[in-house]
């Protein structure tokens, strides 16, 4: 299993983080970084059921793409849904830029219509069948949930998808198996909306996108939700703008994964 030391020492922070914030409470912590919840939590240990297999598993669990090129991703969660998809999928239609969005299985079905014929500039990917959190499940009912929506997916847009993106972004032994098993990417992110902070202050939310992306940013958003993610997804043309003028540009996860920068091969041995 591969993990960055970047993406290392940003498990270790969000570690420390959560104890820095224990004396406020949760909804300090959710508050500060935009969670709804915490992504860093008690699951159920599928990997001592399956040591063997831990240790070949061989997937790559991405936060961000290791690049110099000005290029971000933007990503939708738990969609698609009536209310938001459609407005989402207009703004970036009108800015003709590209996204990926991490489907939740059951609302596929549900809502096939709404976006059978919009995705075509765009990537999905698995984020379950219920959005139950994965990290308590074991593998098999881990590789159910996926399953499902894998399936869902190839039969509404005819696409094998190779993304997941485990709900509330937490991990457990059986979701790095089950992401193995289906040969997906896990994919996090390195930057998320903020909405609870600033739902007092749309245009801070803006500002905080457009101001502290870097190249190689996957960013976080949802489609479907609380009324309080409307604070976000009602500044993405202006997010979109305020990127382009920094001279950004967008692509699927996918698109900018093929920009990671390559390590130098090492020097020739010398005898």
């Amino acid at each position: 299993m591969r993990l960055s030391r970047r993406a290392a020492m940003r498990a270790a922070l969000l570690t420390a983080g959560g104890a820095a914030f224990g004396a406020v409470g949760k909804d300090t912590l959710s508050q500060a970084f935009g969670w709804d919840r915490p992504p860093v939590s008690g699951g159920y240990a599928a990997a001592a059921d399956a040591p063997e297999a831990l240790r070949t598993a061989n997937l790559t669990i991405r936060y961000f793409v290791e690049t110099t090129e000005p290029v971000v991703a933007f990503t939708f969660d738990d969609g698609p849904g009536p209310q938001w998809t459609p407005m989402v999928l207009d703004a970036l239609d009108q800015a003709n830029i590209p996204a990926t969005f991490f489907m939740v299985g059951q609302n596929l079905e549900e809502h096939a219509g709404l976006v059978r014929d919009r995705m075509g500039r765009h990537e999905i990917g698995n984020h379950s069948w219920s959005h139950d959190d994965l990290a308590t499940l074991d593998r098999a009912g881990v590789e159910t949930e996926l399953s499902r929506t894998h399936d869902m997916i190839k039969k509404v847009f005819h696409r094998e998808t190779t993304l997941l993106r485990p709900p509330y972004g937490h991990l457990g032994g059986s979701t790095v198996l089950a992401a193995d098993h289906f040969g997906y990417e896990i994919v996090l992110w390195s930057h998320l909306m903020r909405e609870k902070y600033f739902q007092d202050d749309p245009d801070g939310q803006i500002r905080d996108i457009v101001d502290n992306v870097r190249p190689g940013s996957i960013i976080l958003a949802h489609d479907v939700g609380k009324p309080h993610r409307l604070v976000s997804l009602r500044g993405l043309s202006a997010m979109f703008s305020g990127l382009k003028a920094r001279g950004f540009r967008f692509a699927t996860v996918s698109e900018l994964a093929a920009l990671q920068t390559r390590p130098s091969p090492p020097p020739p041995a010398t005898a």
